[in-house]
């Protein structure tokens, strides 16, 4: 398959069909990209969900581009990272995309994508004081979307880990 990717509105996609916008009466399930491993929890519970309700799952990978350098020049090769993702997905339902955004605010560029109202899973590490996962969770669900946090297997909070000491 091409990787002639364009270049849209900051938010660049591996795909070239794949930024014509869902319709709107499909259920998509959207997985946030915060550490690899943490996602692949997040897209394991994705994988639950939008088997129960019939949904697509979307990866939104929110790259940031630091100021120094122009937007379409990214410090990590664009082709690495939408290959680094077809290969994280990979193991996912089939109905699952990989939506590659090159940006300068991350937050930002969540809230253009991300439809109001939607279903997100974010997977990220429990601890008793907020990780940046937690928050960005709690940003999102303070915006009116449905939010997942998802802990990966294995994955002991601060508190577990002190009792085991």
């Amino acid at each position: 398959m091409p990787r002639e990717a364009d270049l849209l509105g900051g938010c660049r996609f591996p795909d070239p069909a794949s930024h014509a916008e869902p319709d709107v009466r499909e259920v998509e399930v959207n997985v946030i990209f915060t550490r690899p491993r943490d996602t692949l929890a997040a897209l394991e519970t994705a994988r639950g969900l939008a088997s129960e309700i019939g949904a697509q799952i979307r990866v939104l990978v929110a790259q940031v581009v630091p100021y120094p350098l122009p937007l379409d020049k990214p410090p990590v090769p664009v082709a690495f990272t939408e290959r680094r993702f077809d290969a994280l997905a990979s193991n996912a339902a089939p109905e699952t995309r990989v939506q590659v955004c090159l940006c300068r605010d991350r937050w930002q560029t969540l809230r253009d994508f991300i439809r109001p109202g939607s279903l997100l899973v974010i997977g990220g590490k429990k601890r008793w004081w907020p990780t940046p996962e937690q928050r960005l969770a709690r940003r999102l669900k303070a915006e009116g979307h449905q939010v997942v946090f998802t802990v990966p297997p294995g994955e002991a909070t601060s508190k577990q880990s002190s009792k085991r000491s």
